[in-house]
């Protein structure tokens, strides 16, 4: 067989097997994929009160006019000095030129005075992407005015989970394909399940946390109790303890951190 035709054969067979590999490499996302903050914020003693309607009223809108999605913000049901929120960016790409605009831009510069002194710690960030694709959250309800009559919303739980191995070693896999519905079956519906984004943070300027072995997910329930009470009665059944509960215990370096979290009055989700 002439030369040639060996070499193109090879180099044909080459590329088959780099297609197949790529799409059986679990884990690994578009190249052009959303990726969210999870920002957790330690406030300064009694100025909840004073941060939280200054975020609602002048952080939503001018944030999202260019171009940066707030899914959420809440403050700590348990912890009155916590405050949480959690934006997407299209990419990072778009990440780092959508920070820049608004972290150098008028409205931040105008406020900055007024919110800083009442940041004790802001430096608590994880920088995720969806751990499947369609995994992520879906599409946003419109921001309440905050005029709105009191109702009885929904707490928002997210769970992180620390593990012995990165994510992507098998337990994201675990998770979606076994744990989650489970959960949503019990009456937990999975909102989302994050990964920490492999590529590096391209805005210095606001550091986030460099853990690796984490997997965060989100759901909520009707009160604070309700996700605890669901919880435990899924875990006694026999079909958890045999097909969830010991690979879980093996799989968690230690307990998951869950952050119980009431949505503010503009918070899109409740």
């Amino acid at each position: 067989m002439p030369h040639r035709l060996l070499t193109v054969i090879a180099a044909s067979m080459a590329m088959i097997a780099a297609a197949a590999g790529a799409q059986q490499s679990p884990g690994v996302p578009p190249p052009d994929h959303k990726v969210i903050e999870l920002r957790q914020y330690r406030l300064t003693a009694g100025s909840q009160d004073k941060f939280i309607p200054l975020f609602d009223k002048q952080f939503v809108e001018t944030q999202e006019v260019l171009g940066m999605r707030l899914i959420g913000q809440f403050h700590d049901h348990d912890r009155p000095d916590r405050f949480t929120w959690i934006r997407e960016f299209p990419n990072m790409t778009e990440r780092a030129k959508m920070l820049d605009a608004f972290y150098n831009g008028p409205v931040w510069h105008q406020w900055r005075g007024i919110a800083n002194p009442m940041l004790f710690d802001n430096d608590n960030v994880l920088l995720l992407r969806a751990a499947r694709e369609g995994s992520g959250f879906g599409p946003s309800a419109p921001h309440p005015s905050g005029l709105e009559a009191k109702q009885g919303d929904d707490v928002v739980f997210a769970v992180i989970e620390y593990l012995w191995q990165e994510p992507g070693q098998g337990f994201a896999d675990f998770f979606l394909d076994r744990v989650s519905p489970m959960l949503s079956k019990a009456g937990l519906s999975v909102l989302g399940v994050y990964v920490p984004e492999e590529q590096p943070n391209n805005f210095p300027r606001l550091p986030v946390r460099s853990d690796r072995k984490i997997l965060v997910w989100f759901t909520k329930a009707r009160n604070a109790g309700d996700f605890d009470r669901i919880r435990k009665r899924l875990m006694a059944t026999s079909r958890w303890k045999s097909e969830i509960g010991d690979r879980l215990d093996f799989a968690e370096e230690r307990p998951p951190q869950v952050l119980r979290l009431d949505p503010t009055p503009r918070s899109a989700l409740r």
